[in-house]
């Protein structure tokens, strides 16, 4: 299995590398993007089934990766000759259309394409063309092609379809890391701050004004270009190792996340776990997860963003009651229910290569 250290990618590998060890699943996981920090590797070491496997490779998204995606993918063929797997699970593309032994499973969980298409308001640049094409021929490769969302799936298959095999597996989270603590007056929210995609810049206007701080967990620096916006108003906490994190979770009374672009939206699964109202971005994805349990706002519209997260401030039974709402959809997002799913996946991939095998088998004598 591939992830990156970077991003959610990260601790969804993880969740799920931990929920297929009842069904006797080990898992070597290649990371890339940079090393692994010490309380992620930490992590890793605490997974009974998991074998950590550490790359410093740029990842396909990145400035000019080229280079390093394909020195990657030789590591990655190194790897499975020694490792013999049975699977390659991959949640990267570029890697798609390697020379593989045995049959890949890919997961989509974010693209430039749509993203530039949803945070920008226009198609990518012509300079991503190269990024396209290789994406495309990555995706296409795959033996299937899974997402968290149906809203996602339909962006790759609009913009790199069509796909041999397609599924939809919700991510999920451990209920038992997050639990809903004695509510304080404060709204938290947790992302990259460099991503425009979470759009946490227009919450900027609503701290401003509203009588309780939005903190921002995450951190602050582009990974690729170092960059950093400046904030007056938003508090930030840097990032949090994940009890830390889980501890404001349970502390916070709202947890708001505006985004113009989000596929799944781990951190807004561990809010409602904790019991957060959550105010959220007015987009398919977090429409088709949490309708009916969650606030939207407009993305574009800081008014609204503020003016939402004013009326939860106002009225403390409507967002106590919000919260639980919250809390109870979440029970649909659990680690045994993701875990069936993949495992259920890797089987239909298993039978299909081992088929395919005997037939050739048959042929050749």
């Amino acid at each position: 299995m591939t992830a990156d250290t970077v991003g959610g990618v990260w601790t969804y590998a993880l969740e799920l590398v931990k929920a297929l060890h009842p069904y006797g699943i080990q898992v070597h996981l290649a990371t890339m993007g940079s090393m692994p920090a010490a309380v992620q590797q930490k992590e890793a070491a605490s997974i009974p089934n998991l074998q950590l496997h550490a790359g410093n490779f740029q990842l396909e998204w990145m400035d000019n990766p080229w280079q390093e995606v394909d020195a990657a993918g030789e590591w990655l063929l190194q790897l499975e000759r020694e490792v013999q797997p049975d699977l390659v699970h991959l949640n990267n593309y570029c890697h798609g259309q390697l020379p593989w032994q045995t049959p890949v499973l890919m997961v989509g969980h974010s693209c430039v394409r749509s993203w530039w298409k949803a945070v920008k308001g226009e198609e990518a640049p012509v300079n991503y063309t190269t990024y396209t094409q290789r994406v495309k021929e990555g995706l296409q490769a795959a033996n299937l092609v899974a997402a968290p969302t149906k809203a996602y799936l339909d962006e790759l298959r609009y913009y790199y379809g069509p796909f041999s095999q397609e599924a939809v597996i919700a991510n999920s989270r451990d209920r038992a890391l997050f639990k809903p603590g004695m509510k304080e007056a404060f709204i938290l929210s947790a992302g990259r701050l460099w991503d425009d995609a979470k759009n946490l810049s227009a919450c900027e206007p609503a701290a401003a004004k509203l009588p309780w701080p939005i903190e921002i967990a995450g951190e602050h620096q582009h990974p690729g270009n170092g960059n950093a916006k400046a904030y007056s108003h938003l508090k930030f906490l840097g990032r949090l190792s994940p009890d830390a994190l889980a501890a404001k979770m349970a502390a916070a009374a709202i947890y708001v996340m505006p985004a113009r672009y989000e596929p799944f939206g781990l951190s807004i699964l561990e809010a409602a776990l904790s019991g957060c109202a959550l105010v959220l971005g007015d987009i398919p994805s977090l429409r088709e997860n949490w309708e009916g349990v969650a606030l939207f706002v407009d993305p574009q519209d800081p008014e609204d963003i503020c003016s939402k997260l004013d009326f939860l401030i106002r009225h403390p039974r409507i967002r106590k009651r919000m919260g639980i709402l919250a809390l109870d959809r979440a029970a649909d997002f659990s680690p045994g229910s993701q875990a069936a799913a993949y495992v259920h996946y890797y089987r239909q991939l298993l039978e299909a290569h081992y088929k395919e095998a005997e037939v050739g088998l048959s042929l050749n004598r």
